[in-house]
């Protein structure tokens, strides 16, 4: 980000959130506001006081409290599933909680470093296609979004988390779409993702990069940008290609909280960490971000700048984001610290009209506008 454009992030939005963040009473969304908008550090007291607080808030509590061992019933769930123990530990790693805060994190997280193969692929518990009983098996979203939260965790140098980073590099292939990351298969389960053998998984590719980039620049392997192209060429191409199950179109737009599939909020989320996507140079790249951006903030944005949930999970109804009927401080927070990344592009998404894009395929070749 240049420091010319520091302040600019703002103006991506309809009016700014931060005094309302600041006021409200959920310590995490206290906490994503100071740390992630208002260019505190992480060592300032104040900053460490309100991660406390959000550590030891009702709403990291609780979520605390549904932890289901891995590898027992309770935590059988798909991997786009808000009960899946990986998908609850980055969203308690949104909320301020860090390795060393809670011995119940500490044991997840064990749990999930020893279920792995020779070869660094980690391992889920689910139920494959045809199964009447859940079994072990594996499956690049399960390696790629437990290898990021061991990172997210502090155990980037465990001998687990390097293997499992070792794997994805070297999964890294040639798509239909360009290069990135595809659905393998696990031979003791026999079972693959849906869509074509060649295609991209947008999904486990977002993992791959938003793994990879919370590593320090010089232990990232080569060819991530290009992966981080194919996954906004998707996106561009959405009018004639679509891999299966992946779609562009409202459902996309709109996030449904809290976000742990793939959609604008994830792509945003995972790219903002890769600002060589936006340089001079990169013009195509530059429009689709822009595009992105403006549709993140059109679908999910008030005019007062707060974000009122519009999707969710069953099961949150508690929590601010899970419910559609007030705005949310939390997920103002995280929407407001993924629009921040953009500032540079802030003239390119006031050029996009999100009325006039390119429907998805299979839509009804006009994209559903906002609802008011």
């Amino acid at each position: 980000m240049s420091q010319s454009s520091a302040g600019s992030w703002v103006t991506l939005l309809p009016a700014d959130p931060r005094s309302w963040l600041l006021e409200s009473n959920e310590a995490p969304a206290r906490w994503v506001t100071m740390a992630r908008l208002l260019d505190r550090s992480d060592v300032d007291p104040e900053v460490e006081a309100e991660r406390a607080a959000a550590v030891s808030s009702p709403m990291v509590q609780e979520l605390m409290a549904r932890l289901p061992a891995w590898g027992e019933d309770a935590a059988v769930s798909g991997h786009h599933s808000p009960g899946y123990l990986p998908n609850l530990l980055h969203l308690l790693a949104d909320m301020g909680v860090a390795g060393g805060d809670d011995d119940r994190i500490e044991r997840a997280l064990d749990d999930l470093s020893v279920h792995q193969y020779d070869d660094g692929r980690f391992l889920g518990f689910g139920r494959a296609p045809k199964q009447l009983e859940p079994l072990w098996g594996s499956l690049p979203c399960d390696t790629h979004i437990i290898t990021e939260v061991l990172i997210r965790f502090g155990r980037r140098h465990h001998p687990a988390t390097r293997q499992g980073l070792t794997r994805i590099a070297a999964d890294l292939q040639a798509t239909n779409q360009g290069r990135a990351w595809t659905c393998i298969p696990d031979p003791a389960v026999g079972f693959r993702g849906p869509g074509r053998k060649g295609d991209i998984c947008p999904q486990v590719t977002l993992e791959a990069l938003r793994a990879f980039a919370r590593l320090p620049p010089d232990e990232r392997p080569d060819g991530l940008e290009t992966a981080a192209v194919s996954l906004l060429d998707v996106w561009r191409n959405r009018g004639s290609e679509q891999p299966y199950m992946f779609g562009h179109g409202y459902r996309f737009k709109v996030v449904k909280w809290p976000p742990l599939w793939y959609g604008v909020y994830w792509m945003l989320d995972t790219l903002g960490h890769y600002p060589g996507l936006w340089g001079d140079e990169s013009v195509v790249a530059r429009r689709s971000l822009a595009e992105l951006v403006a549709c993140l903030v059109a679908y999910n944005v008030s005019p007062d700048g707060t974000v009122t949930p519009r999707s969710a999970y069953r099961g949150f109804e508690q929590f601010s984001f899970g419910q559609k009927k007030q705005p949310s401080p939390f997920a103002t927070a995280l929407v407001a610290s993924v629009v921040r990344r953009f500032s540079d592009l802030a003239e390119d998404v006031a050029e996009v009209d999100v009325a006039r894009l390119v429907s998805s395929k299979g839509g009804t070749g006009t994209p559903l506008t906002p609802r008011p």
